[in-house]
């Protein structure tokens, strides 16, 4: 199965790009979503999340305070990098489980710090949306409702667009319409489904001549 790493700054239209996917059936693998579900309450990385940045990250219902802990690491790049090791591995872990269980010509693993983490060799290909700076920043502080010195500083603490653009084998521009990004979802749909048939294809002509 092709596995393609879809990945892009905060607020450059992952989400949608994966929804769009999701039309053509196409499975996804949403390392946000698993993230999630790895700090509910009763799971183990909640339990080392507070044990590391104390009880303060904490709802009174005994949930993650996303926006408590968010302004801890977005401030602190040491803060960042120990979620970041508490998270990431059990991330992993859980993202391979779910490939190996699926069965599809290709499937799209949206990682939005894919880079920074470096999950290159873990995908055969990355796509990254690409959006316009000032752009993301206006969908960022509409998003979350910040304001734009909090947006600039949560944008920063990223890789910058530069850089995640020299790991690209596809790009999706996000900075122009709907129809556009529908249309080029589309072509890559068939583009990944040819690569998948043809990686399939070359895999069965290996197995024969081992034979």
């Amino acid at each position: 199965m092709l596995k393609v790493g879809l990945t892009g700054g905060i607020a450059a239209g992952k989400s949608t790009v994966s929804s769009l996917f999701s039309n053509y059936n196409v499975p996804i693998i949403d390392a946000d979503i698993i993230a999630r579900e790895l700090v509910e309450p009763g799971q183990s990385a909640l339990v080392e999340i507070v044990d590391t940045f104390g009880p303060a990250i904490l709802k009174k219902d005994g949930s993650l305070n996303r926006i408590a802990l968010r302004n801890i690491i977005y401030l602190d790049t040491t803060a960042k990098l120990r979620l970041e090791q508490i998270l990431h591995p059990k991330i992993r872990q859980r993202v391979h489980q779910q490939s190996k269980a699926m069965q599809a010509n290709y499937c799209i693993i949206a990682i939005p710090l894919l880079i920074e983490g470096h999950w290159q060799d873990s995908v055969d290909r990355v796509l990254v949306i690409d959006i316009d700076r000032e752009q993301q920043i206006d969908r960022l502080c509409l998003r979350d409702k910040l304001n734009r010195s909090d947006a600039e500083k949560i944008i920063s603490s990223q890789c910058n667009r530069e850089q995640r653009l020299t790991y690209a084998d596809d790009i999706i521009s996000n900075n122009l319409t709907a129809h556009f990004l529908c249309e080029e979802v589309k072509k890559l749909d068939k583009k990944y489904r040819l690569l998948a048939s043809q990686a399939s294809a070359a895999c069965q002509h290996d197995n024969s001549q081992r034979q």
